[in-house]
């Protein structure tokens, strides 16, 4: 049995997934300049003496870098669902 989605059905399908992709890129600049404010801010912060904002630059630096991660790990994670998919 070969079961896949028919992305031919919706109309405008190929203007999402440009849509989506352009999403996906501008997510992963955000995330890689916020995780290079994060760590300088960090590296700043420690180096001064000012340890509560070094602690929210950190937390920081780890949300840009799971956001990434995220943006990243989407695409993989969508195309081994559509390939799992097809051999149901």
């Amino acid at each position: 049995m070969d079961v896949f989605p028919d992305f031919g059905a919706v109309g405008g399908a190929s203007e999402l997934k440009s849509i989506v992709g352009a999403l996906l890129t501008f997510v992963l600049i955000i995330a890689v300049f916020m995780m290079i404010i994060s760590g300088v801010t960090w590296a700043l912060a420690s180096a001064s003496g000012n340890f509560q904002t070094a602690t929210r630059a950190r937390v920081g630096l780890w949300v840009a870098c799971g956001a990434a991660a995220l943006a990243g790990a989407g695409v993989a994670w969508v195309n081994f669902l559509l390939d799992v998919g097809s051999t149901l």
